[in-house]
């Protein structure tokens, strides 16, 4: 339902908000008592300790009170990096604290505690609070670093993929794909110009972009047009829905607004020079041999996102094609249809997973994302008989507006005909 906030929502909402406050502060306390207090050198600086908590309370309320759109736009999105990084340096701080004093309450109740075992406890305590502040450094560090570095440190993947049968006009064909640019999340504007510049380099056969164009609303993208529309291919530029846009996590006054949002995104597309496929596709004719671009509205296998993907209709009129790529944004749509109902296409591209920002990726060593314990497919090339699934890591970034360890990508596909 499309309705202004009701008197019982505004009740919930004020009632959570009052809920919130409590637990920071109370976190905020027992921080101080806890640790702060007892180094001279950090509690010399109280002041900028409770300036920073307050700095956060203010935060939230903006954020309840729905006014986060009358802070300059960088400003909040730094903002809100700060904050993430803030709230969980502190509760890696505290937990290991809080299980200590866990433990020492335990055995008073239990009434095991003896002067040699107070003691003992105490130096253990103050062990404990220098674990804790050193393990604090980490995320601060980490994330830091990730925000202000990492966000427009675009990496080339390049894959050569080697298709049986694929006809020899399509030999050395380039495919460039990005994915999930969020244009709400970027913290500024001329970096992305870079990203532009090697995309252009690669000189790219085919561009295509799998989807997640803005975070909420069509009009994110508006400050950007002027750059992605810069990108070139010889045979086109194509693109699809993520799940991010069809405007389900903005607060709309009315279906009306959110239908006018739809035909503005669609309007978008115009004018970034992108062909964007719903559930349709399009032929590139290369010297009279058939290449299939197929797009799909977004399919996802996990209930929270939405299900408008139909291949079925996408396909339609491909069944001629010499070579079938298919667009799809959830990689969990792969082995629900693609490799069991549609044998015939060869290549799938999607995104969706961003390799959930945070990461290590040592290449043909190791490789870790807590993106893995979500998704089967969750970044790069992956292979199922005569098929292939690439899973792009993303251009943008959504929440934290970071990175560690798994970078933005920009991801290159050259066509090899496997002769075997």
């Amino acid at each position: 339902m499309f309705l202004k906030r009701s008197t019982v929502f505004l009740i919930f909402q004020i009632f959570s908000m009052i809920i919130l406050f409590i637990f920071l502060v109370f976190l905020d306390i027992y921080a101080y008592r806890s640790v702060i207090q007892g180094y001279p050198v950090i509690g010399d600086k109280i002041a900028l300790f409770w300036v920073l908590n307050i700095l956060v309370y203010l935060y939230f309320i903006t954020i309840y009170l729905d006014t986060t759109e009358y802070i300059m736009h960088t400003i909040n999105i730094y903002l809100r990096g700060f904050v993430f990084i803030y709230i969980l340096s502190k509760t890696v701080l505290l937990f290991p604290i809080i299980i200590e004093d866990i433990t020492r309450g335990l055995k008073f109740l239990i009434g095991k505690i003896s002067s040699n075992g107070d003691e003992i406890t105490l130096t253990r305590g103050k062990f404990v609070k220098n674990v804790s502040i050193v393990l604090a450094a980490f995320p601060l560090v980490l994330l830091g670093h990730g925000m202000v570095r990492n966000v427009f440190r675009y990496r080339i993947r390049k894959e050569k993929i080697r298709i049986s049968n694929l006809p020899r006009e399509f030999e050395g064909f380039k495919i460039v794909q990005i994915s999930d640019i969020h244009a709400g999340t970027f913290p500024r504007k001329k970096p992305i110009l870079r990203g532009i510049r090697m995309i252009n380099n690669l000189n790219p056969d085919l561009f295509v972009f799998t989807g997640d164009l803005v975070n909420s609303t069509a009009s994110e993208i508006d400050p950007f047009i002027d750059y992605f529309s810069q990108i070139k291919a010889n045979y086109g530029r194509y693109s699809i829905y993520g799940n991010h846009d069809y405007g389900d996590y903005h607060d709309w006054k009315d279906l009306d607004e959110k239908l006018q949002n739809d035909r503005d995104f669609i309007e978008k597309h115009q004018r970034l020079g992108w062909k964007l496929l719903k559930n349709e596709s399009a032929i590139i004719n290369k010297e009279g041999v058939k290449l299939a671009v197929i797009g799909v509205e977004n399919y996802s296998t996990i209930d929270r996102f939405p299900r408008k993907g139909d291949l079925k209709v996408a396909a339609e009129g491909t069944e001629e094609a010499d070579f079938k790529l298919l667009l799809t944004h959830d990689p969990t749509h792969w082995e629900a249809e693609v490799t069991n109902k549609y044998s015939d296409i060869d290549l799938t591209l999607s995104g969706h997973t961003h390799g959930f920002q945070f990461g290590i990726e040592i290449p043909g060593v190791f490789r870790w994302s807590p993106s893995q314990y979500i998704y089967k497919q969750w970044a790069g090339l992956y292979k199922s008989n005569n098929q292939y699934l690439y899973v792009n890591r993303g251009f943008g970034v959504l929440g934290y507006p970071g990175r560690v360890g798994i970078l933005p990508e920009i991801t290159l596909i050259e066509l090899i005909r496997d002769e075997n």
